[in-house]
C-alpha cells in the first residue's frame, strides 16, 4: 500500500464531521465526543497487524512488531480545546496513521513501530495539560493538586478520569510504555506565524521554551465607588493592570522570541460601585534559554513588588507550573531538516512556543524531534484554524521520509 496523503486529508475532514460544529472542534478530553473520537480512531488502525492497548493514564497505543523490540514512537492527540480547529493534535495522528499503514504494508520493520494517542494534552477540561505523556514520563508529581481540580460543573478530575477507566493513583504506571523507546517522532501545525511569513510550508522543530506560570494575589482595600477620592484608593486592579502592560517590556527587553501573557484576570469584589478589594491575575512566560526566563520571572517579581508599593496594597505569588526549555535530540533535527529538504525543497528549524506531548517525552530521556507546518494567518485554537491541503499532504510525506530515516537510525543503534 504505497502512502496516501490525500487520504489524511480525507480523514481529518471526516472527524470534524463527527465531532465538531459550527464553532469548531468539541473534542475535549474526558468527555462523550472524545471517546467518540478515540473509537473512529481505532476504526482507522483497525485492519492493521497491530496490537492495540490503552495504558493506566488513558493513552492509546498500537504496536507494529519488528526485528527488535526497540520501538520507534510515532503520536499525537486526538483531544481539542473547546470550539478548536480541525487540525491540532489530530493531524499528528492521522499523519502517523498513514505512515504505519506504509510501514505495515511493506512486512515486518527492523525495529518495532508504535502509534500512539495522547491522553489530554490540552488540559481544557481541568486545566492540567500533558496529561498522559506526563503520565507516562513519570514527571506527573503533583497529583494531590489534580485530586483537587474540578471542572467547569464542579465535577472532580478523578471521577471523571475514573468514567473513562483512568485511576489517578496508577496513572504513572504507564511510564512502562516507554522502556523500549528509542526515538520519538510528533508531526503538528506551527500554530504561529513563522513559516507563512518565510513563505515556506515546513519546518524542524528545535526544541520547545521553558515556561513559567504563576498566580499573582492583589489585595487592597473594597471601598465605596463614589465616596472614595482618587488618591485615598487601595485598589489591587491598579497593581494587575499595571504589570500586565509591564510586562510587554520585559519580554521585549529578553529577546530571543520571548512572551509573557497575562491571561485572566478575576476581581473582587466584582462590582460597579466598589473599588477592587483582590485582584487574582495569571501570568505566563516563556523563552527558550533557562537563564532568560528566569531573569525574565525576576523582573516581573520586581516591578509587582514596586507597583504594589506604588498603590499601597499587597501581593503575593503562587507558581501554577514550571517546565525548562527542552532541545530535541540534534541528530534526530538533522533528519528532520533533510526531510523536509526533499519533499518541499526548503526547511527552516524554529522553536516551539507552544508546548507538546513531545516535550515529556523527551523529559524521560526519549531522543525526540518535531516537524511543523505552516498554520495559515499564524491561528489555531479557533475554528478559524487552518491549513492549506497541499502543505498537509506535503508534511505527510515530511512525516513519512522522517519516520524511514528514524528506523535506520533506531535500528543501527539497537
Amino acid at each position: 500500500m504505497p502512502l496516501q496523503p490525500p487520504r489524511t486529508v480525507s480523514e481529518l475532514r471526516e472527524l470534524q464531521e463527527l465531532t465538531g460544529d459550527e464553532h469548531g472542534a468539541q473534542r475535549v478530553a474526558w468527555t462523550e465526543t472524545w471517546a467518540r473520537a478515540r473509537e473512529w480512531l481505532r476504526g482507522k488502525v483497525a485492519e492493521l497487524p497491530v496490537e492495540h492497548e490503552v495504558d493506566e493514564a488513558g493513552n492509546q497505543w498500537w504496536t507494529l512488531r519488528g526485528r527488535s523490540e526497540r520501538a520507534l514512537l510515532l503520536g499525537g492527540h486526538v483531544d481539542s480545546v473547546p470550539n478548536g480547529g480541525w487540525l491540532d493534535g489530530c493531524l499528528n495522528l492521522l499523519a502517523a496513521a498513514e505512515v504505519l499503514r506504509r510501514i505495515a504494508e511493506e512486512g515486518e520493520p527492523p525495529v518495532t513501530v508504535r502509534l500512539v494517542d495522547w491522553a489530554d494534552e490540552e488540559g481544557a477540561r481541568f486545566g492540567r495539560s500533558l496529561f498522559g505523556s506526563s503520565a507516562c514520563s513519570r514527571t506527573m508529581a503533583d497529583q494531590d493538586d489534580l485530586r483537587r481540580r474540578v471542572d467547569g460543573d464542579g465535577v472532580a478530575l478523578p471521577d471523571a478520569l475514573r468514567e473513562h477507566g483512568v485511576d489517578l493513583d496508577r496513572a504513572t504506571e504507564s511510564g512502562r510504555q516507554l522502556e523500549s523507546a528509542a526515538a520519538y517522532l510528533e508531526l503538528h501545525i506551527e500554530q504561529g506565524p513563522v513559516l507563512e511569513s518565510l513563505g515556506l510550508p515546513l519546518g524542524a522543530v528545535i526544541g520547545t521554551f521553558g515556561v513559567e506560570r504563576h498566580l499573582i494575589t492583589w489585595k487592597g482595600q473594597a471601598a465605596h465607588a463614589g465616596s472614595t477620592p482618587m488618591g485615598e484608593r487601595r485598589d489591587a486592579l491598579a497593581g494587575a493592570a499595571k504589570l500586565a502592560l509591564e510586562i510587554r517590556e520585559i519580554a521585549r527587553r529578553a529577546g530571543g522570541g520571548a512572551v509573557c501573557t497575562s491571561g485572566g484576570i478575576v476581581t473582587r469584589p466584582g462590582i460597579m460601585t466598589s473599588v477592587v478589594e483582590t485582584a487574582e491575575q495569571l501570568l505566563d512566560q516563556r523563552h527558550m534559554e533557562a537563564a532568560t526566563l528566569a531573569r525574565m520571572l525576576e523582573e516581573a517579581r520586581d516591578a509587582a513588588a514596586r507597583f504594589a508599593e506604588e498603590e499601597r496594597i499587597d501581593v503575593s505569588w503562587d507558581r501554577i507550573w514550571h517546565i525548562g526549555p527542552i532541545l530535541f535530540e540534534e541528530e534526530l533535527v538533522e533528519l528532520a531538516d533533510e526531510s523536509v529538504r526533499e519533499v518541499a525543497g526548503e526547511s527552516h528549524r524554529l522553536p516551539s512556543g507552544p508546548l507538546h506531548d513531545a516535550a515529556e517525552v523527551a523529559r524521560a530521556g526519549v531522543p525526540t524531534v518535531m516537524l511543523f507546518v505552516q498554520s495559515l494567518r499564524g491561528l489555531s485554537h479557533t475554528k478559524l484554524e487552518d491549513t492549506k491541503p497541499e502543505h498537509i499532504e506535503l508534511s505527510v510525506r515530511a512525516l513519512d521520509r522522517l519516520a524511514s530515516k528514524a528506523l535506520d537510525w533506531v535500528a543501527a543503534r539497537a
